[in-house]
């Protein structure tokens, strides 16, 4: 469990492929980068109603750009505490403020800081970014309940293998 996140690392906006992805492509980059999180993975049917819920702008020609690909990585590791108006709303939000690259590489850096310090392989760094605004706040809020949902999750199954473990030993 903890040797999974100890080397979790997102992709900063300029690493993302801007090549052009398909679909199949696009599900496969998000869930190869998520995967050390534990979590439901993302499907094709997901990205497209991400779509059809204006979450993301449409592909181009069937082709996901790195908007595309930051958009659903954040929709992906934030989706289980965040409902998809709260999306739309946060999406709004970082519109008003930063710009796309400067907010998702935020989002980057502030997600692996706190999912390095709750599981105690990082010490947590203070004051990342240089700038204090609501739009940050709400952001931190929003990665610390998920931090904290992907911890509980990583706990609990580790709690349930070791019963297990015990049971069968037995």
């Amino acid at each position: 469990m903890i040797v999974d996140i100890k080397g979790f690392h997102l992709p900063r906006y300029q690493q993302i492929p801007d090549v052009g992805l398909y679909l199949e492509q696009v599900v496969r980059y998000i869930n190869a980068h998520l995967a050390p999180l534990g979590e439901p993975e993302l499907t094709g049917s997901m990205v497209s109603n991400y779509v059809k819920q204006s979450l993301i702008p449409a592909p181009i020609r069937k082709l996901y750009t790195a908007e595309h690909l930051a958009r659903l990585l954040f929709i992906a590791v934030v989706k289980p505490v965040v409902p998809l108006e709260g999306l739309r709303l946060m999406f709004g939000i970082q519109e008003d403020s930063y710009t796309l690259q400067t907010a998702y590489d935020y989002f980057c850096d502030e997600f692996e800081n706190m999912l390095g310090a709750a599981f105690g392989v990082a010490p947590a760094m203070e004051g990342l970014g240089g700038t204090h605004s609501d739009a940050k706040v709400l952001l931190r809020n929003t990665i610390s309940a998920t931090v904290n949902k992907v911890y509980l999750d990583r706990y609990l199954e580790e709690y349930q293998r070791r019963r297990e473990e015990g049971a069968s030993a037995e």
